[in-house]
């Protein structure tokens, strides 16, 4: 018969070798864990933080803006995507991940409990390529980004994320929002260089928001408005 402690092991359920390092998804009792190189990135156990990012995002846009479009950089494990899903004022809404893995994940494995309904939204649409890439190449703009990529300015595991944090990736993300557009940053701790390097790219209104996490310093999420 199982012990209290083997119901708390996780288990492997995937392991891929990507063109990023190596991704795994757990599972550790009823709940998912995403881990990335070795660190963990994320789980199913809560989603609050998640949640706030797409929130607050929608609260920061001017409530006369007819279907705001929202880009979520990283699909994780869905709770952004579905929080974004379940309000009707959003228009589009785009969902760019970089790992296949995750991707399917949510398509043809266990996480598309979670995701299913929001994946088959008519308005949900899956890039699947790199986040700072897509923000340098393409022309789209959109109402709101909200990223939640690694785990956040000061701490992040996988090589190339640290330069969408930098000055050129904040303005990449700056020109990809429309006038008055919200940029909205997920971190597992507060940055006060990120939020100085917000207000020296010209945005405006940087506020930085807490969600309380059961040990150590509280998850935020980095808010920014685009001006003129």
């Amino acid at each position: 018969m199982p012990s209290a402690t083997d119901a708390h092991r996780p288990v492997v359920l995937d392991r891929r070798e990507g063109p990023f390092g190596e991704v795994v998804l757990r599972e550790r009792g009823s709940d998912f864990e995403i881990i990335a190189n070795g660190c963990f990135l994320m789980d199913t156990s809560d989603g609050r933080s998640e949640r706030l990012l797409i929130d607050a995002a929608l609260a920061a846009l001017p409530a006369d803006r007819p279907e705001p479009s929202v880009l979520i950089g990283g699909l994780g494990v869905g709770f952004s995507l579905v929080r974004a899903a379940e309000e009707p004022r959003w228009g589009r809404i785009a969902v760019v991940e970089r790992e296949q893995a995750i991707v399917d994940w949510h398509l043809d494995g266990p996480l598309g409990r979670i995701s299913g309904a929001a994946l088959a939204d008519p308005r949900t649409e899956v890039l699947r390529t790199d986040l700072v890439d897509h923000l340098r190449t393409t022309t789209e703009r959109y109402d709101a980004l909200c990223l939640d990529i690694d785990n956040g300015p000061d701490w992040t595991v996988t090589e190339g994320n640290g330069s969408l944090y930098s000055a050129a990736g904040v303005e990449a993300c700056r020109t990809r929002l429309t006038r008055g557009g919200v940029l909205a940053v997920w971190s597992a701790q507060p940055s006060a260089e990120f939020e100085s390097t917000l207000r020296n790219a010209g945005f405006r209104a940087v506020t930085t928001e807490e969600v309380a996490v059961a040990r150590g310093v509280p998850d935020v999420v980095h808010l920014a408005l685009r001006g003129e």
